[in-house]
């Protein structure tokens, strides 16, 4: 399957590591494509709300629109990120602030809600489940149901000075989320991902909304026909 990865470290760690030996399970190498933060997309939100405007108003528009590209011509979504003081890096925050327009209470993508997707995080200690958490809450909003997760400690600094013991464990658990990545052809759509959904077009349905700074999401759910019945996980493209 096509598979797109988007690693928060620059480093080949263990996250990295665990990363590539689940995507040489389910894709060979020419259907895998991968984004390193923050070489790919160095930069922090500005906060300066052009996006609310027009997405392409980005200062770094280019740079992320390559990786959503990218995001959308794949059927699977590896994010994998080092726990860094028991959340995700840095470089994912900055990557996660930087797409808040996906959001369901923005623009969601139609393409996105039947997509799949693994986050994985190790630590040398604890953190791993608070580091994946910032990710997988992202992909929730970013209107995603199948979505899996790893994470480890791995009582180390690098992948070579993981246990044996360890690794046999990371393998296994690895095989598991690559079975069932395989079963899945066509995920469902989670009812949390509808009600959230829902509770948004309530508030998305207002014409007051057009002369607020949300004028321009008020038009888009709009012209998607989302006021009017269609819901985007029922969309082909």
């Amino acid at each position: 399957m096509k598979t797109v990865m988007i690693h928060g470290q620059s480093h080949k760690g263990s996250s990295y590591h665990i990363g590539r030996m689940l995507s040489d399970r389910v894709a060979p190498e020419e259907d895998i494509v991968e984004f390193f933060l923050p070489r790919d997309l160095n930069h922090f939100c500005l906060g300066c709300c052009r996006c609310l405007e027009d997405e392409k108003n980005c200062p770094f528009f280019d740079e992320k629109n390559t990786i959503e590209k990218a995001m959308k011509n794949a059927e699977l979504l590896i994010f994998t990120t080092p726990t860094y003081c028991m959340r995700a890096s840095a470089p994912m925050k900055s990557f996660i602030d930087l797409t808040f327009t996906y959001w369901l209470s923005h623009r969601p993508k139609p393409w996105m809600f039947r997509k799949k997707a693994v986050v994985i995080s190790t630590a040398a200690g604890a953190g791993t489940g608070s580091a994946i958490k910032d990710i997988t809450n992202c992909l929730f909003f970013w209107g995603l149901s199948h979505v899996q997760k790893i994470g480890f400690s791995v009582q180390a600094r690098n992948w070579e000075e993981v246990a044996e013991k360890k690794k046999l464990k990371i393998e296994k658990a690895v095989d598991r989320t690559a079975k069932k990545l395989k079963k899945v052809k066509n995920p469902g759509i989670r009812l949390m991902t509808r009600l959230f959904f829902h509770i948004f077009r309530s508030y998305m349905n207002n014409e007051d909304l057009m002369e607020s700074p949300l004028s321009n999401d008020y038009l888009y759910w709009k012209n998607m026909g989302w006021f009017e019945g269609k819901r985007p996980w029922n969309a082909s493209s």
